[in-house]
């Protein structure tokens, strides 16, 4: 494995980063995708083993069992300074309670507590906000994870998904006040969605930001031809979230996918690699997000660090692209739940 600098700090991550989405009970509120602790540990193993020391997770993955299963196969398997863990606050842990969400200073201080309880671990290498918090004030939530910073149980702080102005409206206030600031940002960006080339990534560029990609296969898209688009275990049940990412733009993404498949074949290699190889290319992209539910997945991604794409290769990839709705700015807590409520197998028990 050759680990990066993650943006301009000085820590070392592997290229390629585990997201513990996948990892959870079932029936503890998220889709029926998710893997339980017997099933999840092996595949955790497995990313150690392959050199990944690269791992994210969210306090509302599967309402904490994420955690729970990332932090005790962790210790159990490896030593805690030797891996980079991620974890996430903003969405309801208690649904119908009050101060149960939220990045106010008192859901940000009980949260991060928490989540080193399930964790099992003294402090979080990076401390990210999973959403924007219309709600509350952004200097409230600025200042409070810098004091989670100053009390040692956060090393890093991290952001994920708004829009360009928000962020960049937050490190200003990060430089202005002196508080500790975000070093990465965890955005949408495959393939299938580009809208982040816009505005998003090249403000992190400017501002050494890294970004980690979530989806970055499109909810499997982009692994496999397009009339299975639907055949993975996540895609067939995503529901609400798949329509509002990937609706429409048929003809492009097909195109897109077969190019895939194409260079694929023409290397040997599996539709996933090419997919991750293309990610690569964009020095602000520090490490997809891959939610691997198979021992091949985690392989797939390591093995893509070893193929290199032509020119003419990315753009026979992206001359078909159709700009398509952005996901970035579903921030309203409301929508979010709307959203999950139509998902099967998604309820907030």
């Amino acid at each position: 494995m050759r680990y990066i600098k993650l943006g301009r700090t000085g820590l070392d991550v592997s290229p390629i980063a585990v997201g513990a989405m996948t990892y959870g009970e079932p029936g503890r509120g998220h889709p029926v995708w998710s893997l339980d602790e017997e099933s999840s540990r092996p595949l955790i193993r497995h990313a150690l083993d392959a050199g990944i020391n690269f791992f994210d997770t969210a306090n509302m993955y599967s309402y904490g069992s994420s955690e729970e299963i990332l932090g005790r196969a962790l210790k159990d398997y490896t030593d805690r300074d030797d891996v980079v863990i991620t974890t996430k606050v903003r969405h309801t842990m208690r649904p119908g309670r009050p101060n149960s969400g939220g990045l106010s200073r008192k859901a940000i201080m009980s949260e991060i507590d928490a989540s080193l309880r399930r964790l099992g671990t003294d402090y979080i290498d990076i401390y990210m906000i999973h959403r924007f918090d219309n709600q509350t004030p952004l200097e409230e939530t600025l200042e409070a994870l810098n004091d989670v910073v100053k009390a040692g149980k956060a090393r890093y702080l991290g952001a994920s998904s708004m829009r360009a102005w928000q962020f960049a409206k937050a490190l200003h206030l990060q430089e202005r006040n002196g508080w500790a600031r975000f070093v990465t940002m965890q955005n949408h960006y495959n393939l299938l969605a580009r809208e982040e080339e816009r505005e998003m990534l090249p403000l992190c560029a400017d501002e050494g930001v890294a970004t980690m990609v979530w989806s970055p296969l499109a909810r499997g898209r982009l692994a496999r031809p397009f009339d299975e688009a639907n055949t993975g275990a996540r895609a067939a049940t995503d529901g609400g979230f798949a329509d509002m990412l990937y609706k429409a733009n048929a003809d492009s993404d097909r195109q897109i996918i077969d190019e895939a498949g194409a260079i694929a074949e023409a290397h040997h290699v599996s539709r996933a690699q090419v997919a991750l190889a293309w990610l690569r290319r964009n020095p602000v992209v520090a490490a997809p997000l891959v939610g691997a539910r198979t021992l091949q997945q985690i392989d797939d991604a390591v093995a893509s660090l070893d193929l290199d794409l032509t020119d003419d290769e990315a753009r026979r990839l992206e001359l078909p692209y159709t700009p398509r709705h952005d996901f970035q700015g579903v921030s309203d807590e409301r929508e979010i739940e709307r959203i999950k409520a139509s998902i099967p197998g998604y309820a907030n028990t």
